[in-house]
């Protein structure tokens, strides 16, 4: 990548003290995001994203035009004498024009291309943690199968021992040609084995290649440290993961270019207002016999009255586009929720894993060492020992994948926190974070991306443990024990636990979305049947409702201070709601109650406070 670009390029990565040595996978991720096209491609558009905000400050401006004409005129009066006149023309004008007043069109434009260069910003961001990843994904595959080869070189070898010992048995007479048969065959597998670990290798490396723009050298060191900072607790990863993660505000901030276009789309309803300045010198100048000069300044006024509806169209658009980007943005949400979840759980898993396979690799290797042992006096059969040797290639290939998979497990949370390149001891030198210093997702922040933690269920270990000893205790006979009738108790409403929190806390920002969305008959199903609104009949608040939703123009509905707490088998929700549309604003406190119904909690009291 070419220092050149601009004062964000990202040659200028530079590792921190104590950076690792050439071969590392420090070396690896920088040369990485200097090469990558798509971090440079990332870079380019950022850029372009610069000026372009520029292009639409240029508005606010006045315009200065230079002109120059030559030409001859001629045209016909009836009621002139001679009736036919022709002339020879030329001049040089000067104009000036400045806009007045156009709406609040142009910054709301200049708005709009800011946060759409905040967008670039945070793409960029994201492409080079991406890119960050990959690499660190290539160089520990690299390490990887480096280790792989060598456990099936080991696996070769040592079956290629055996061959060659019985081979030599069978050939003094001294053993049988079944065995002989027997550890060829398992050889011709090993040497198999061997053969696709080596063309495994031959791939990452390829693909290593394509990614940091070289080939990994023949000593790569084992990285260390990946796992600094990270959060024990899966909650608070996951908090920080949604707090960091650019892609997360790149959304937010398409979301707010988006608004900021839709608000510019209301001045098509205002005039146009300019002020311009012409002045010119010429022969016969401007097609007037014998003038010489001319002078001009106006006030110049364009209002538009009508298009065809096209206006009230657009905005109509405009409000459906901000939905759709509020989604989008709730779905990178939920995708990062869900990546680091895994990510943060997989750590878990991959130590529990390898606490366990390392036992699991230590008594093979014993199992294995006796059974040769016995296989050299007599007391095990070849089969044996041949089954000991690939279960102990077998377990150590497990825990091989099992300890790279964990490196890659603490790069992809570092990843998802936008920390790994960091966490690399690599800056991004001049890559403009002054654009996102005290940068917020305030009002706009994700609605339907609760942080819940999922934790899996499973039957205790104990417990299993305590299943295996009475599989051990021998079956005696037991006298039939009649166990006493409990009379059946009446069935109780369930109480809402934690889970019913989360769900109704889910289901409240559903329903201030279908609120947004304008669709009625989604938005009307919250409700539960029985559902009594106060000072009203249920039909004529259906029918008010209906009518809201069916006017023209965006709805905006807000959701603060949200406080949500079981009550009983209900959950209430209480918190402030602000409302926006064409013709009318409100902002109120509400509460609503939930009950399960139908496995759906639905709205069956709604009150404001």
């Amino acid at each position: 990548m070419k220092c050149a670009l601009s004062a964000l390029a990202m040659a200028c990565l530079a590792t921190a003290a104590g950076a690792q040595t050439a071969a590392g996978l420090t070396e690896a991720v920088q040369k990485a995001l200097a090469n990558n096209p798509d971090v440079t491609a990332r870079l380019n558009a950022l850029q372009a994203a610069a000026n372009e905000a520029d292009v639409a400050r240029g508005g606010f401006y006045p315009r200065i035009d230079l002109g120059a004409s030559v030409g001859r005129d001629q045209d016909r009066i009836t009621s002139r004498t001679p009736d036919s006149q022709s002339l020879t023309r030329h001049g040089l004008a000067l104009s000036a024009s400045q806009m007045l007043w156009d709406g609040l069109a142009t910054r709301k434009e200049v708005e709009r291309l800011g946060h759409a260069r905040m967008v670039r910003y945070f793409e960029f961001l994201s492409a080079s943690e991406d890119t960050a990843l990959e690499a660190a994904r290539a160089y520990l595959d690299v390490l990887r199968f480096r280790k792989l080869v060598q456990l099936a070189e080991d696996n070769y070898v040592q079956h290629k021992y055996a061959a060659d010992q019985l081979q030599s048995k069978f050939k003094a007479g001294v053993g049988r040609g079944v065995d002989a048969e027997q550890s060829n065959a398992r050889l011709a597998l090993a040497e198999s084995n061997l053969t696709t670990e080596i063309a495994n290798l031959h791939d990452v490396s390829a693909r290593f290649l394509r990614i940091v723009g070289e080939a990994p050298g023949p000593r790569l060191n084992v990285p260390a440290g990946l796992e600094r900072g990270l959060q024990p607790a899966n909650t608070d990863h996951v908090n920080q993961a949604l707090a960091r993660n650019p892609a997360i505000s790149a959304a937010v901030e398409n979301l707010r270019a988006v608004q900021a276009q839709a608000e510019g789309q209301e001045s098509r309803f205002q005039p146009r207002v300019e002020a311009r300045v012409r002045s010119g010198v010429g022969k016969n100048f401007d097609g007037v016999l014998n003038q010489k000069r001319d002078t001009a300044a106006e006030l110049v006024m364009n209002w538009n009255l009508y298009n065809g509806g096209s206006d009230r169209a657009r905005v109509r658009q405009y409000a459906d586009l901000i939905n759709q980007a509020a989604d989008q943005r709730d779905k990178a949400c939920r995708d990062v929720r869900q990546t680091s979840a895994i990510a943060h759980n997989d750590i878990r898993k991959l130590k529990d894993q390898l606490v366990a396979l390392d036992r699991n690799v230590l008594a093979i290797e014993k199992a294995r060492d006796a059974y040769r042992q016995q296989f050299d006096i007599g007391q095990r059969s070849l089969l044996d020992l041949l089954n000991a040797e690939n279960e102990l290639y077998t377990a150590r290939r497990a825990y091989a994948n099992a300890e790279h998979d964990l490196q890659l497990a603490y790069a992809r949370t570092q990843a998802v926190r936008h920390m790994l390149v960091s966490t690399l001891g690599l800056t991004q030198e001049g890559a403009a974070p002054e654009l996102a210093k005290d940068w917020q997702a305030e009002d706009e922040a994700a609605q339907r991306c609760p942080v819940v933690s999922v934790e899996p269920t499973g039957t205790p270990r104990e417990e299993l443990d305590a299943r295996a000893r009475r599989l051990a205790v021998p079956a005696v006979a037991t006298a039939a024990v009649t166990a006493p009738t409990v009379p059946t108790a009446a069935p109780v409403a369930p109480k809402a636990d934690a889970a019913a929190v989360a769900t109704v806390t889910q289901r409240l920002q559903d329903w201030a979305a279908a609120w947004m969305a304008k669709d009625a008959n989604r938005y009307l199903g919250f409700y539960a049947p029985e559902f009594a609104p106060a000072r009203t009949t249920p039909a004529q608040w259906t029918a008010n409702r209906r009518r809201m939703l069916s006017k023209s123009g965006p709805i905006e509905v807000k959701l603060g201070q949200v406080q949500v707490a079981p009550e009983g088998d209900t959950v209430v929700t209480r918190f402030e709601q602000s409302y926006r549309s064409n013709d009318f604003s409100d902002q109120t406190a509400k509460t609503l109650t939930w009950r399960l119904q139908g496995g759906a909690w639905v709205i069956v009291r709604e009150s404001n406070r």
